[in-house]
């Protein structure tokens, strides 16, 4: 007696990145305005409990649009809109008031809203000690000490301490400076 047993093959699991493609085309679709947000947020759901290929194809075949060419388009346009704004942080940048390094000396630069330290800044965002200075041989380091709104160095968060040299954007809550070893000399 032969019988023919031919095993049950299951359908290949879908790979995290087929997953991801899919919704990266319907992040982009809803981007691109042309999903609306109930539609985009139940195409995601769809998308991560599809278990098929075919499930995850029909959830993006309205979107994906005319290839290389069009994304490249999409980039340019995007690259284009967003170049007011890097010109904008660039003019800010260059005109922003600067804080001069102090003589090194034995004791640090405490900064914030008090009274008693060497440099006071009167803003709300500033907190009563919000950060010191200290000079370590030819080297500054910049310490926030525990403030409430931060200080960022060059758009970063200042956590503990940080070396900080000529030329960076120093934040102390909202008030920004750009830090100078020295003034320049007027032309004569």
């Amino acid at each position: 007696m032969t019988s023919s047993f031919e095993p049950y093959t299951y359908p290949a699991r879908l790979s995290d990145a087929q997953r991801d493609r899919v919704l990266g085309v319907l992040r982009d679709g809803a981007a691109q305005g042309k999903l609306s947000h109930d539609t985009f947020l139940r195409r995601m759901e769809l998308a991560l409990t599809a278990r098929r290929p075919e499930e995850l194809a029909a959830l993006t075949s309205d979107l994906e649009s005319g290839g290389r060419w069009s994304r490249g388009l999409f980039r340019a346009v995007g690259g284009v809109s967003a170049f007011p704004a890097r010109v904008r942080r660039a003019w800010q940048s260059e005109r922003l008031p600067r804080l001069l390094l102090p003589v090194p000396g034995p004791h640090p630069l405490r900064i914030g809203r008090d009274p008693g330290n060497g440099l006071r800044l009167s803003h709300e965002t500033v907190s009563r000690l919000h950060a010191e200075l200290t000079a370590h041989g030819s080297r500054w380091i910049l310490r926030d000490l525990g403030s409430t709104n931060g200080t960022c160095v060059n758009g970063q968060r200042v956590v503990g301490s940080v070396v900080v040299r000529d030329g960076d954007q120093v934040s102390f809550g909202r008030m920004t400076f750009r830090l100078t070893a020295s003034l320049p000399v007027p032309p004569v």
